[in-house]
């Protein structure tokens, strides 16, 4: 899908505009954010679906595996607190996974969480193929997206085309997938939303990162 069509959906171009960078955090930068999750490794795909059509705006991927990281292909999130390599965002703690989907939920958006529990290899086999897949073009994220799951021993079958909805319809179908729906009232100002995470919470959310009232 070129860019134009993305901005005809009503896709604001912060989030549109996103295409391959060459960001390379330090080793030490990513050492120090490294975060591990108490949670049940997984995979996770986050769909950005359009309000009210559903039309697909972005695909990326929540991995919790040895660590925690993103894998943001083609995506204009970023936080200073968070290492970026080629896309893949390290030190995922529940206040930056919180901050990620707030920075994409809002009145015209809302974000699909859809999850698999796997194996710690798997989730780890996971992150070494989007550490592979490197960055994206623009609009290139669920291309890029499906291409880094088919490495995956499990999800092999995932689509490598354009659109958003059918990788996220084809994720839907994996045994033993749940889902969590997640709206935003909030305006599509994303410039707004990042000056807020940075002060160290967002509305609804409190410095532990847990959802304390949804907004």
């Amino acid at each position: 899908m070129q860019r134009r069509a993305f901005l005809a959906l009503g896709l604001p171009a912060v989030l549109a505009a996103c295409g391959a960078d060459n960001k390379w955090a330090s080793d030490e930068a990513v050492r120090r954010a490294r975060y591990v999750s108490n949670e049940p490794p997984s995979i996770t795909l986050f769909s950005v679906i359009g309000i009210p059509r559903g039309e697909g705006g972005h695909s990326a991927l929540m991995i919790n595996g040895s660590q925690r990281v993103i894998y943001d292909p083609a995506g204009s999130w970023e936080h200073p607190a968070i290492p970026e390599r080629h896309d893949v965002l390290y030190g995922i703690t529940p206040n930056f996974k919180n901050f990620y989907i707030d920075y994409h939920a809002r009145s015209t958006y809302w974000v699909a969480e859809d999850t698999v529990q796997v194996p710690l290899a798997i989730a780890d086999a996971a992150i070494r193929s989007v550490e592979q897949q490197g960055a994206a073009n623009k609009s290139f994220c669920a291309v890029n997206t499906g291409q880094a799951l088919r490495r995956v021993p499990g999800f092999e079958g995932a689509p490598t085309g354009f659109s958003v909805t059918k990788l996220r319809n084809w994720f839907l179908t994996l045994p033993g997938v749940t889902s969590k729906r997640h709206m935003d009232g909030d305006p599509a100002n994303n410039h707004d939303v990042l000056l807020r995470q940075k002060s160290g919470v967002i509305a609804g959310y409190g410095k532990d990162g847990q959802l304390h009232a949804m907004k």
